[in-house]
């Protein structure tokens, strides 16, 4: 039972990290909390079942799952990072320079509108995630097992942010995006261009959210247009419970919260599942608001 809720929590815990690094990453330079991100995370895993559907016409393609699981994951991350790109450049640069209310306010209006408008496009029921190959589990112990689809979340989520953690501390582009994030005026003045800097982070983190959404459509076998909210704010929990702007930090949160998740559900009570976030959440923002990895900041006057 011990070993299961781990394994559980692990798989689930990747794909809230993923989830976590989108909100993280785009808090990290603009102190803003991108409530439309759930969304994006959601329609992501409607672009992949998309590309499946397509590519699955093809008696070629559809003969290759690998072929078929690396076109579903890069067309979902393709386009849910233009998508992030667009809602950047409509609905939060022209309020940059405005009050920090404005753009959350901006964000909720996004959230919103993406929800509604794959509402209509998609239909209010559930949509069957098509199974791309078939899941064997592995006895680990008597009362534990593990499926081939839960070690290829865990690791292409690790991979991914493997790659992510290593674009961000050695390339010029990711010393770029941290010099945004220190101080904007001054990474300007250096000669970084801070809009197309601001424009890739929300790329980057849309990206992220897109594949974490194919991989819970995936884990759960089906869809739906308001499927984003919980693991939203579930992801935004662990990214407040690693801290905040800090992306080991939320990647760190992602798993420990799939974990807290998975052992409430198993010794306390399923049904409270969802509840757990929520506690976790007002416990750390109580006790702890700068997370568990993040540090007080200093004002300095």
């Amino acid at each position: 039972m011990f070993l299961q809720q781990i394994i559980n929590g692990l798989t689930l815990g990747s794909i809230y990290a993923l989830i976590a690094l989108g909100y993280t990453l785009v808090y990290g330079i603009l102190l803003l909390i991108n409530f439309a991100h759930s969304e994006i995370f959601m329609i992501g895993a409607y672009f992949g079942y998309l590309a499946l559907l397509i590519l699955a016409k093809n008696a070629t393609i559809a003969s290759s799952p690998a072929f078929l699981l690396f076109a579903a994951m890069a067309s979902a991350m393709i386009l849910t990072g233009l998508l992030g790109m667009l809602v950047e450049f409509a609905a939060y640069r022209p309020l940059r320079k405005a009050s920090r209310l404005a753009p959350l306010i901006s964000a909720i209006g996004v959230s919103i509108f993406l929800q509604n408008l794959m509402m209509i496009l998609a239909g209010p029921e559930s949509k069957p995630f098509p199974e791309i190959f078939p899941a064997r589990a592995y006895n680990l112990t008597a009362n534990a097992t593990i499926s081939s689809l839960q070690i290829f979340i865990m690791i292409t989520s690790l991979v991914l942010m493997a790659v992510l953690n290593i674009f961000i501390s050695k390339t010029k582009i990711g010393k770029a995006m941290r010099a945004t994030s220190q101080d904007m005026e001054t990474s300007r003045l250096m000669g970084i261009d801070v809009n197309l800097i601001i424009s890739l982070t929300f790329f980057i983190g849309a990206a992220l959210g897109g594949a974490a959404g194919v991989l819970n459509g995936m884990y759960y076998g089906s869809i739906k247009y308001n499927m984003g909210f919980i693991p939203g704010v579930k992801a935004f929990t662990a990214a407040v419970l690693g801290g905040i702007g800090d992306v080991r930090g939320a990647m760190l949160g992602g798993f420990m919260l799939g974990i807290l998740e998975c052992f409430g559900a198993g010794y306390i009570s399923s049904q409270y599942k969802d509840v757990f976030a929520f506690i976790i959440l007002i416990i750390v923002l109580v006790f702890r608001p700068q997370g568990l990895f993040g540090q007080k900041a200093i004002t300095k006057v």
